[in-house]
């Protein structure tokens, strides 16, 4: 109906009214007798949308956060951060200007920063030296193995992004931590099976015989079955008891890494600690049950 002269819509936040904008007046009366408010304004959505497809293929230094086109306004915003603003942030606002008119500058005090998932199984790095994987996402962090680190180490994720601290660790005796992440890092209720993702839904837990599986930044997704509970293995740091023992599979740099049974494989049991073997001929392997690690730290398991 407003074909070239549309210029956007937006509702307003306070009273929910509809605003629609025309750069036509002649076009008031037809947007009113449909409910909507009306705004006549200068520059038409598809010539702000072309001034942002533009902007698009220009490059940008980092002290420019960013462009977008703001119906309300009727403008293309750049915003720039006041405190690193430098000649390429004013090099790149005059680009901008030279495409359209519409263009509006903004100051902002800061910049983004890529977000990341918290996903068990994921492998993340100790600092230091050292790979282990993660277990599951809590509130606020994930929880591990104790002999991945000490209380204080720092970590890194997957993709080596600065991640978090060991808030608490336990090693030997127990073999539990968990690690507060950083604003990088969003909890999420997944565990990685093969590159999908598993939705953690609880912490029921699962009886001996019942088939279990884990996953690990090393072997990835391995099945087998619970065999006994209450098992104390004395590795060579020192006995740890209250395990799960299993006869899936690990190998080093599984370590901390999600355990999951019941339906879907949607209840969490636990975090990898040991074991004996490898992936080719076969293993056995310990967990940490998950409900001690939970109720020691005070943290609430991540679910979906």
């Amino acid at each position: 109906m407003l074909g070239d002269t549309f210029a956007g819509a937006w509702i307003d936040g306070a009273t929910g009214a509809l605003t629609v904008g025309v750069t036509d007046r002649g076009r008031v009366d037809a947007v009113r007798a449909l409910g909507a408010d009306a705004k006549v304004v200068p520059f038409s959505q598809r010539a702000l949308t072309g001034a942002k497809t533009a902007l698009d293929s220009v490059t940008a230094p980092v002290s420019v956060t960013g462009w977008r086109v703001d119906d309300a306004s009727n403008t293309v915003v750049v915003e720039v951060n006041r405190h690193t603003r430098d000649a390429a942030a004013d090099r790149f606002v005059a680009t901008a200007r030279s495409i359209s008119p519409a263009v509006r500058v903004v100051e902002v005090d800061t910049a983004p920063t890529p977000l990341y998932d918290t996903r068990g199984g994921d492998a993340y790095y100790i600092g230091g030296g050292g790979r282990c994987s993660v277990g599951f996402a809590v509130t606020g962090g994930f929880v591990t193995a104790g002999h991945c680190g000490r209380t204080g180490a720092t970590t890194t994720g997957f993709n080596r992004v600065s991640q978090g601290t060991f808030r608490g660790s336990s090693f030997p005796g127990n073999d539990y931590a968990w690690v507060a992440t950083n604003s990088n890092w969003t909890s999420r209720p997944w565990v990685n099976r093969s590159g999908s993702n598993v939705i953690v839904k609880g912490s029921s837990e699962a009886a001996v015989g019942a088939q279990i599986c884990r996953s690990g930044s090393t072997t990835g997704w391995r099945c087998g079955t619970v065999q006994a509970k209450n098992s104390t293995v004395n590795y060579p740091q020192g006995s740890v008891s209250g395990l799960t023992r299993t006869n899936a599979c690990a190998e080093p740099g599984d370590s901390g890494g999600s355990w999951v049974a019941g339906s879907g494989f949607g209840q969490a049991q636990g975090v990898t600690s040991g074991g004996s073997g490898n992936c080719s001929s076969g293993g056995t392997t310990y967990f940490q049950p998950l409900g001690e690690i939970l109720s020691v730290y005070g943290l609430r398991l991540t679910t979906g």
